[in-house]
């Protein structure tokens, strides 16, 4: 018996052993630090050339709203923490990049328009507000008002898993806004290209680490519809090649 336990105990030794939990702990930090990484070119674009026109910020504004919802769905349904620490750190890189647009959409305006505020309740102006604390004014409301139904709906299966879902679908059409933005501006100017290319590696790679990982199914089907979002983004590169930006376009 004791034999056994020896030989046991040396083969948890073995090199392959320290590889496997090498690369075990390499993915997990892989999926905790690899969503924000996409966002750092751009970041660093818009900084340079102090201009933010080519970014949707509606992009941010969905990575809010899934992360908060895949924050909540982890109370009722806990999945793995390097999901979880994701979401967090997600949220805290979206208002960074939140913070630089408006700052430099502010200084940049040639004719000064009306301040625009999230307590003005106008629809009109939905997420283009004039102030950096109207986009962190509306995320707190929206997370108390969440947080409150989920702590009423905890045991509610059906309410835990529309959350679930709701996550990962908001998260699956982050691209759509900036599909749309180059679509009616005919140009994907202003758009860091190694940003998308780093969305669709990071979302094959996310998408695979779900089906190998065994997470909710929730996480890999949206997964695969990123991937096609990512690509269908990556050949509008190739279409409007070269192609200049319609002056009378602006969208959030």
């Amino acid at each position: 018996m004791e034999r056994a336990e020896v030989e046991a105990d040396a083969a948890a030794d073995t090199p392959w052993s320290s590889v496997g939990t090498a690369v075990v702990w390499g993915s997990a930090l892989a999926m905790i630090f690899g969503g924000v990484v996409p966002y750092i070119p751009q970041y660093r674009d818009i900084k340079r050339t102090d201009n933010a026109d080519g970014f949707s910020l509606y992009v941010c504004l969905a990575l809010l709203v899934a992360n908060t919802l895949r924050i909540l769905f982890w109370f009722g349904h806990p999945f793995e923490i390097p999901l979880l620490l994701q979401s967090v750190i997600m949220v805290v890189a979206m208002f960074m990049l939140i913070h630089l647009c408006v700052k430099v959409r502010n200084r940049t305006q040639i004719i000064r328009s009306q301040d625009r505020f999230f307590s003005d309740f106008d629809s009109r102006y939905f997420w283009a507000w004039t102030d950096f604390l109207s986009y962190v004014e509306f995320f707190v409301t929206f997370t108390t008002l969440l947080g409150v139904l989920t702590y009423i709906y905890l045991d509610n299966y059906l309410f835990v898993e529309a959350t679930g879902f709701l996550a990962v679908f908001v998260e699956a059409m982050l691209g759509v806004p900036q599909f749309h933005r180059n679509y009616v501006s005919g140009s994907t100017e202003g758009m860091s290209k190694k940003m998308v290319l780093m969305w669709l590696t990071g979302d094959i790679f996310k998408t695979c680490y779900f089906i190998a990982r065994n997470s909710p199914a929730q996480f890999y089907l949206c997964g695969a519809l990123q991937v096609a979002i990512d690509t269908a983004i990556l050949l509008q590169v190739q279409v409007y090649k070269g192609g200049k930006p319609k002056p009378s376009t602006y969208i959030s």
